[in-house]
């Protein structure tokens, strides 16, 4: 991120109290129901918007994205400073690191607030962890400002801040907690209790952070006392120029300072701990002050599922990311190198899912009960610099029937087509294995794949070695270019099978494929298959 003279900061102390307004009059994000009658993907016909918008140009679109945060987002906007201005390559790493972490403690309050009225520098924030809109160049700036921000294909591909809105308002079930319970038609009695609840809590944490500081202050006081005891020093005897030793007295302060000193750094973390239950709790009270005033719906906001859902995604951004992977979270042209189709926008992921299953037919569907149901899982579009899609979730655990899963794909790979496909194939990985039970290692394709891998003698997680396969079968194998062993094309080929025009056109080009295809009618007319 090199320094750029047109970067506009806000004050060093910046007024955050200001009223701002909202720009989301869109509809409420809804969850889509699962249509088993839906064969594909619906058509990808509009991309980008053929007339940009205009939040970028707004010169408070920093000022906002920061606005109400509190003071992390100062110390993000000092840290920052510090960041862009450092000539240094080691203090740019040590503030590089610092961001990072203070980013994260930033956007989780900011999380808290997307199941109400976001303005839009907030959602791009989340949706895209676009700071400041002078992070970008022109051409990206121009990219972002075509998109199209609603999901007018009705799919569910969400972006951070929906998927975020309908967890918090129990449209969809948190990802690491039980059912959502949904609460609506809520009486203003309800709602006052509510939030004589979140105030009750917010004065409480106020008293413990006055009561906290004032510990640590008293600590403080007695440390300046120990130094104070320490520092007075006694002529030795006979010199003039040579200060005695310590006194048995001075010997038990110093002992006694390392005692004061664990204290502090332990009363400081209690108040660290204690300013961020205060900010949870102001944000609680605010929004539920919006609500009892109606500028939101009538569905009361689980901000626990909210929290929960956001370390998994935070955890879900390192996995995307990778342990050798780049975790800076703020986009940014020095490590944004995407096209207008090789970005993880909404359009472009429908639009490779669609290859996808153009590819393989069956790569979203589950049977039940002898049937074969297509279901296409819930894909979040996480904004990470990571290569590697995952699967969260194979189904819920408490409908195997027509439960959707959950895949979760970063934005800004450097293959996009191949993060959408590591996602998937952990998909078909999961869901078989799910399905399998304990007989995964002897069943279906996890158990043919596994049985292999053993016979192989190779070492390390097997699933890692199925995704770099699938990857294979859906990139060489599938335009005729033989990269799989024998055995595993044949296992793919009966329990993945391509579709039917890819058969056809790979049954012309080898005899491995002809070989395969005729064992398909073969199977056929034996009912067998």
């Amino acid at each position: 991120m090199a320094q750029d003279d047109t970067f506009d900061y806000p004050d060093s102390d910046p007024d955050f109290d200001e009223d701002q307004e909202t720009d989301d009059d869109s509809p409420e994000m809804e969850g889509q129901e699962v249509d088993l009658s839906a064969q594909k993907f619906p058509e990808v016909t509009k991309r980008f918007e053929s007339t940009p918008h205009q939040f970028f140009a707004d010169p408070n679109y920093y000022k906002t994205a920061l606005l109400d945060e509190g003071d992390i987002a100062k110390r993000v906007h000092a840290i920052l400073q510090k960041y862009i201005n450092a000539k240094d390559p080691k203090d740019r790493s040590v503030f590089r690191t610092q961001l990072i972490s203070a980013f994260w403690e930033f956007i989780r309050g900011v999380a808290r607030k997307a199941p109400g009225k976001l303005p839009m520098p907030k959602k791009f924030l989340l949706r895209f962890n676009l700071l400041h809109h002078n992070f970008i160049d022109a051409e990206t700036k121009s990219l972002f400002s075509k998109l199209v921000t609603e999901n007018e294909l009705n799919q569910p591909v969400y972006y951070v801040d929906e998927w975020l809105k309908a967890v918090g308002t129990g449209v969809i079930r948190a990802s690491t907690t039980d059912e959502v319970k949904v609460a609506r038609n809520n009486t203003q009695v309800k709602m006052r209790q509510l939030y004589e609840k979140a105030m009750g809590r917010l004065e409480g944490v106020k008293a413990l952070l006055r009561a906290k500081d004032q510990e640590r202050l008293g600590l403080e006081q007695t440390l300046t006392e120990c130094l104070e005891v320490i520092n007075e020093h006694f002529l030795l005897d006979e010199f003039e120029d040579v200060n005695a030793c310590y006194t048995e007295a001075q010997k038990r302060t110093i002992m006694e300072i390392q005692e004061v000193l664990k204290n502090m750094l332990r009363s400081d973390r209690e108040l660290a701990s204690l300013s961020k239950d205060y900010y949870t709790a102001l944000s609680d009270t605010q929004i539920l002050m919006n609500k009892m005033e109606g500028e939101d719906e009538d569905a009361v906001v689980d901000f626990q599922a909210v929290d929960s859902e956001f370390d998994t995604i935070r955890q879900a951004s390192k996995m995307t990311v990778g342990r050798q992977g780049n975790h800076f979270p703020i986009l940014t042209s020095e490590y944004f190198h995407c096209g207008p189709n090789d970005t993880g926008f909404r359009e472009n992921i429908i639009s490779m899912l669609t290859r996808i299953e153009s590819i393989d037919p069956e790569a979203f569907c589950r049977y039940y009960r002898n049937r074969l149901n297509r279901i296409v899982p819930y894909v979040l579009l996480i904004p990470t610099y990571g290569d590697t899609g995952i699967c969260w979730e194979p189904f819920d655990k408490h409908n195997r029937a027509t439960s959707r899963g959950r895949i979760f794909i970063p934005m800004y790979p450097k293959s996009l087509y191949i993060a959408v496909l590591t996602a998937v194939a952990d998909l078909r990985w999961q869901v078989a294995k799910e399905k399998a039970s304990y007989h995964w290692m002897e069943e279906g394709i996890t158990g043919n794949y596994y049985q292999w891998f053993a016979a192989q003698k190779l070492r390390g997680d097997v699933k890692d070695f199925f995704i770099q396969d699938y990857i294979l079968w859906m990139t060489k194998e599938a335009e005729g270019i033989q990269k799989l062993d024998k055995e595993i094309r044949g296992t793919f080929w009966r329990f993945m099978p391509f579709s039917k025009e890819v058969k056809e056109k790979l049954r012309t080009r080898s005899y491995v494929y002809q070989e395969l295809y005729q064992r398909d009618l073969n199977r056929a007319m034996s009912d067998g298959y």
